[in-house]
Formats: C-alpha cells, sequence, structure tokens
C-alpha cells in the first residue's frame, strides 16, 4: 500500500518546509511572533495536509485536504511577497521561493485532477 510518503509532492513540500525555516531564520527577531510564525505554520501545512488527507479512508476527504495545501500555497505566497516587500528576503530569494512553491501548488493541482477521476 502507497503512502503519503510515497508521493513527490509531499516529499518537494517537506524540502521546501526546511528551506522556508532557514529564510525566515534570518527575519528581525521582532518578527518572530508574526510573519515568521505565520510562514512557518503555512509551510509546514502543506505537507502535514497531504498527509492527513492521504490517510482518509476516501478520496472525497483527501480532495478536501489537498485543497486545504493548496490554501496554504496561496497563503505563504504572499506571506513571502510581503516579506520582499519589507526587504526581509532579497528579490532573488524570493522569485525562487515563489518558482519552487508554484511548482507544488501545480502538482497538488494535478493530484486534485487524479484523485477527481477515479
Amino acid at each position: 500500500m502507497r503512502t503519503h510518503k510515497d508521493l513527490d509532492v509531499w516529499k518537494l513540500s517537506v524540502s521546501f518546509v526546511v528551506e522556508i525555516y532557514k529564510t525566515t531564520a534570518f527575519f528581525p527577531k521582532n518578527e518572530i511572533f508574526g510573519i515568521v510564525a505565520q510562514m512557518r505554520r503555512a509551510a509546514v501545512s502543506i505537507p502535514s495536509n497531504i498527509a492527513e488527507g492521504a490517510a482518509r479512508n476516501h478520496q472525497n476527504e483527501f480532495k478536501q485536504f489537498l485543497y486545504i495545501a493548496l490554501g496554504s500555497a496561496a497563503e505563504l505566497n504572499t506571506q513571502i511577497i510581503v516579506s520582499q516587500n519589507l526587504d526581509y528576503i532579497q528579490r532573488n530569494k524570493s522569485d525562487e521561493l515563489i518558482e519552487k512553491l508554484d511548482v507544488i501548488s501545480k502538482m497538488i493541482q494535478g493530484l486534485i485532477k487524479s484523485v477527481t477521476n477515479k
């Protein structure tokens, strides 16, 4: 039986969480309970919801959790842009993060289509 650990999107999003943690480590200390915490929560939410959905018994439940993961990706995309506008992240780094997040989002959308067509 396959689990969430077999999904490429889950693996990629777990790696992306690490990158977000490393990036936000350099944010101003006064943001630790602000945008840093929000970005980290949103990032962790992506693979967590993929995993939780994959563990459910029904495809509709899996799809619901994939949509939540997709929402977290959109939230994180916004937070990266805000961080770049506040000069917490350099533009080239924010562009790189957004590109990776776009790949993850497209993979989640593809998985939603796959689950829907089953």
